[in-house]
C-alpha cells in the first residue's frame, strides 16, 4: 500500500487511493451525494468539507460491495444444497446476518459526514466491485470459494480507504474499516478452511 507524506499530502508508491485524500471514481460515477439545506447549520466535525466528500465515495463503495455480499450470502443460504446443506445453512446465516448489521454501520457514518447513502441496486451496480450472485446457484463448495473471494474483496476495498481516512483525520471511519478487514478476513479463512484437503 502507498504511504502518503502527511505534510506534503503526495503520494508515495502508486496507489491512487492516497492521492491527496482523494478517492478514486470508480467508472466515472459519483454516489456519496452531499446532504443538507440552508436551514441546517454547516457541518463542523473537524473534517473539512473536500475530505468528507472523499471519504464518504470510499465509503459508499464499501457499502455497495458489503450489500452485494449480504445478497449472496443470503442466496447461498436459501440455495445451498448436498451434504453439507444443513452446516453451510447455518454458516450462511451467520454470515449474512453480520453483514446486513454492518451495512446500516456503514451507511450512518456516509450519513454523519453529511452525504446520502447509496441505497438502490441501480447505484450500487455503478460501483461495486463484488460480482452480482450467479443466476443460477452453483454447487456448495463453489458457494464457499464465491464467498471467499467475496470477503477478500470487501477487504481490499475497505483497506485501500483507511489511509484516505486517517489522512483527513476521521479515525472512526479509519477504526471501522478497520474492524470491518477484520471481520472480513477472518471469514474469509474460515470459508477457505472448508476447501482445503
Amino acid at each position: 500500500m502507498a504511504k502518503v507524506d502527511k505534510k506534503s499530502k503526495s503520494v508515495i508508491g502508486n496507489s491512487p487511493a492516497a492521492s491527496a485524500g482523494k478517492v478514486p471514481k470508480q467508472g466515472g460515477t459519483l454516489v456519496a451525494r452531499e446532504s443538507g439545506s440552508g436551514n441546517a447549520p454547516m457541518i463542523n466535525i473537524g473534517i473539512d468539507r473536500e475530505d468528507r466528500a472523499a471519504i464518504a465515495e470510499g465509503l459508499s463503495r464499501v457499502l455497495a460491495d458489503t450489500y452485494t455480499l449480504y445478497l449472496t450470502t443470503h442466496n447461498f443460504h436459501w440455495n445451498v444444497t448436498g451434504p453439507h446443506f444443513n452446516s453451510l445453512h447455518a454458516m450462511f446465516m451467520e454470515q449474512y446476518t453480520e453483514l446486513w448489521g454492518s451495512t446500516d454501520i456503514i451507511a450512518e457514518r456516509i450519513r454523519a459526514l453529511g452525504h446520502y447513502a447509496p441505497g438502490s441496486y441501480a447505484e450500487f451496480s455503478k460501483i461495486a466491485t463484488v460480482p452480482d450472485v450467479p443466476q443460477d446457484p452453483p454447487k456448495a463448495m463453489e458457494m464457499v470459494r464465491i464467498l471467499v473471494k467475496g470477503h477478500e474483496t470487501v477487504s481490499r476495498i475497505a483497506r485501500e480507504f483507511i489511509p484516505v481516512a486517517q489522512e483527513a483525520g476521521d479515525d472512526p471511519t479509519a477504526d471501522m474499516l478497520t474492524a470491518r478487514c477484520t471481520v472480513h478476513d477472518q471469514t474469509a479463512w474460515m470459508l477457505r478452511s472448508l476447501l482445503e484437503d
